[in-house]
């Protein structure tokens, strides 16, 4: 006897852009997945005639936090509303990033505990490192918490980070990272910009447009895409000669989409990431101010580069850069916008949007790069990642043809707006399956999944 029995839908199976199946789920596992029809019982059968069966999708790149502040939730509703908008983003595991300048042990159990209980979907932490202590500390945050990924921002320096409340780093400390992170088997993530060159470019555009009038075009020239491409091949070398594996977040742009492929040929295990508003808006795009995101968006032609990333396998994986500050923080001109957007309501209803139906993005290629290379890239692929009996049952169902409005009264997370608004996307979510629980049905959020996501160790 099953728990649960989907049937008629057209599955995403590893390998396929969808085939007719059904699939059996058993407490919280894909039991077997079956020819349609086939013989079985079980305690609850779902309908899916007429959807699209793909593995939950994965988002490696978020931050979760409280009200204005992203370093981390302080209380469950923090996880309560970030999962629901990650839900009807058809998003069963996601995996924000912790800042923090104390060591790690005092606070982990606090906030995975934190988490847990507000969470209606899967998650796990990838760790900042700034600090010696931090880094005299990733060992047993390998071993005991079960983090496999972590993150640096290459950008800290000459008081960059105060900001975030972070101390300078330098290469030296980027050089040890990585030898740590490779002792252990873990992945780098870090963030590329070189910092000093961007100061010079930041100060004569500033000058030039002390008021910001330029908007996104300013923001963009303040940190031109050399910038961030400089710091990936600087940060693809050190990963080559320590052999550590780098997964090199958010790229915005055409040249550090080449810098990034240039290292992969070069040797380097690396894993290459975008996100869905550097594939939907650039600097001519009407959001004005709300469009600030550091990296910036930039010109139509990268765009254009990443969408062909995306198509041909350049790129291996979507990442939300989910930042869940309301819009107030967009006050203030450009040069005083706080950066980041939300996304993870907006995950799946893009990529199906505007890669499938506008551009051909294969179903099956989409299930890669939103769910399988994640999972496989952040140590989640032996249970997570794909359709195939053994597996978690995370499950997205989607309606192809469905058209949704997107409207900012239906906005999940705390951050209240979404870039789209406005616009009218197609392919829904219907769906959401977490380790064979509906967080989402029919559309709708389930109000009893609060409180059911688990923290997930990982390993390489």
């Amino acid at each position: 006897m099953f728990d649960l029995l989907i049937r008629g839908g057209t599955v995403v199976l590893p390998g396929t852009d969808g085939v007719a199946a059904d699939i059996a789920v058993r407490q919280g596992r894909i039991a077997a997945v079956l020819a349609p029809g086939e013989a079985a019982e079980a305690r609850e059968t779902l309908d899916a005639r007429g959807l699209h069966v793909l593995p939950g999708a994965i988002d490696a790149h978020l931050h979760l936090g409280s009200g204005k502040d992203i370093s981390r939730p302080r209380v469950p509703e923090d996880a309560a509303r970030e999962t629901a908008a990650a839900a009807a983003g058809g998003v069963t595991t996601f995996i924000p990033y912790w800042l923090a300048a104390d060591p790690f042990e005092a606070d982990f159990e606090e906030c995975v505990a934190v988490t847990e209980a507000g969470a209606r979907i899967d998650f796990g932490y990838h760790l900042i490192i700034s600090t010696e202590a931090q880094l005299a500390g990733l060992p047993r945050y390998v071993r005991d918490y079960g983090v496999s990924s972590f993150k640096l921002f290459m950008n800290n320096r000459g008081g960059e980070g105060k900001r975030l409340g972070l101390p300078d780093i330098d290469d030296g400390f980027l050089l040890r990272l990585c030898e740590a992170i490779a002792a252990h088997d873990a992945v780098l993530c870090p963030h590329p910009e070189n910092i000093e060159a961007a100061w010079v470019l930041r100060d004569r555009v500033m000058a030039a447009d002390p008021e910001g009038r330029g908007g996104l075009a300013a923001w963009n020239a303040s940190r031109p895409p050399f910038v961030e491409a400089d710091a990936v091949q600087r940060v693809g070398m050190f990963c080559r000669e320590t052999g550590t594996r780098l997964h090199v977040v958010h790229i915005s742009s055409a040249a550090a989409l080449r810098a990034a492929l240039r290292a992969r040929d070069q040797g380097t295990a690396i894993s290459i990431e975008t996100c869905p508003h550097y594939l939907t808006h650039d600097v001519t795009s009407a959001i004005g101010d709300v469009g600030k995101i550091n990296p910036p968006l930039r010109e139509a032609s990268d765009r254009a580069a990443l969408w062909q990333g995306v198509l041909d396998g350049g790129v291996d994986t979507i990442g939300t850069d989910h930042v869940h500050r309301d819009i107030s923080a967009k006050q203030g001109g450009i040069w005083k916008a706080s950066p980041g957007c939300p996304g993870l309501q907006s995950l799946l209803p893009v990529m199906l949007s505007e890669g499938h139906h506008r551009r051909g993005l294969r179903l099956g290629r989409l299930a890669e790069i939103t769910a399988t290379n994640p999972a496989r890239a952040m140590g989640l692929g032996a249970r997570k990642g794909r359709i195939a009996p053994g597996l978690d049952a995370d499950l997205a169902l989607i309606d192809l043809a469905a058209e949704t409005l997107v409207r900012r009264e239906d906005q999940h997370s705390s951050a209240g707006y979404s870039i789209y608004e406005g616009e009218t996307q197609r392919g829904r979510v219907q769906h959401t399956l977490v380790r064979g629980r509906f967080v989402l049905r029919h559309g709708k959020l389930v109000d009893g999944a609060v409180g059911t996501g688990r923290y997930q160790r990982r390993a390489m």
